[in-house]
């Protein structure tokens, strides 16, 4: 039941639009380009939803010490704990579970991406799941930029999907500021804990990913390093947009208690 709402409407609607693409709008194009600018317009489609998940959590990290502060306050009375987190959250407007609704949306899609790449078969068209209107490609260049097979391993673009991905959690999760030896007396297992599993996300993971696009097909590790770039661009955005609106927001406090001044005496 799953498997076919899953390939219904995720898996085919998508292979569907990657050999329409490949057929009618870049028929010149090798199969990596075309997996390159698919992934693209596939991230632009998501990228309302991307942005209020990146926002959030960058909004999420501006208040943890704030969040902080008010566990370590109410660690032994959880319903309060909960009660102020919920009137930080709604102070701050921030809406802490939105990402992981957004995470929800999109997961469906980007796995319906990974399947194609690893499963779809390419370069041979699954002509069983095309639509009426998708026409079969008569040749599938599978040579990409002329110099890579991308059906087969390619140690470079497994590199580059690895590298990418180092920078895109960098990017995502970093680093404290405060220096871990003025909080170390204060952390709990569980910060602890937290602290492990993102040092382990900032520099384990890029080596899976690099291992995994490894193992598979350059097909693979295209998309991989395409969509990480997608991502690292997509968070400076967002980040720089945040910043000029604080920005904008502390100028207007500056120059209304400026005013306010002035016309007091």
């Amino acid at each position: 039941m799953i498997s076919s709402v899953f390939n219904t409407f995720f898996y085919e609607p998508l292979y569907n639009g990657l050999i329409f693409l490949m057929t009618n709008l870049i028929p010149w194009a090798d199969i990596g380009v075309a997996i390159i600018i698919f992934t693209i317009i596939i991230k632009l489609v998501l990228l309302p939803l991307s942005f209020k998940a990146v926002r959030t959590q960058v909004q999420m990290k501006d208040i943890e010490p704030e969040i902080k502060k008010i566990k370590e306050k109410n660690k032994d009375n959880s319903q309060a704990q909960a009660v102020e987190l919920m009137n930080l959250y709604k102070t701050r407007g921030i809406k802490p579970f939105s990402g992981f609704l957004i995470l929800f949306l999109q997961l469906p899609i980007i796995l319906a991406l990974y399947f194609i790449f690893l499963k779809g078969g390419l370069p041979t068209v699954k002509t069983d799941i095309l639509y009426s209107f998708v026409s079969k490609p008569e040749m599938i260049n599978v040579m990409f930029l002329g110099l890579v097979d991308i059906t087969k391993k390619s140690l470079v673009i497994a590199i580059i999907a690895g590298i990418t991905q180092f920078f895109h959690t960098m990017i995502s999760m970093p680093k404290d500021k405060k220096n871990d030896k003025d909080t170390k007396t204060t952390r709990s297992f569980k910060d602890e804990m937290m602290k492990s599993m993102s040092t382990q996300m900032r520099y384990v993971f890029p080596f899976i990913v690099f291992f995994i696009s490894y193992t598979l097909s350059a097909a693979v590790a295209i998309y991989w390093s395409t969509s990480n770039l997608f991502h690292i661009f997509q968070e400076i955005y967002v980040r720089r947009k945040m910043k000029k609106e604080n920005d904008s927001v502390d100028g207007k406090i500056i120059k209304n208690f400026t005013e306010t001044q002035k016309s007091s005496k």
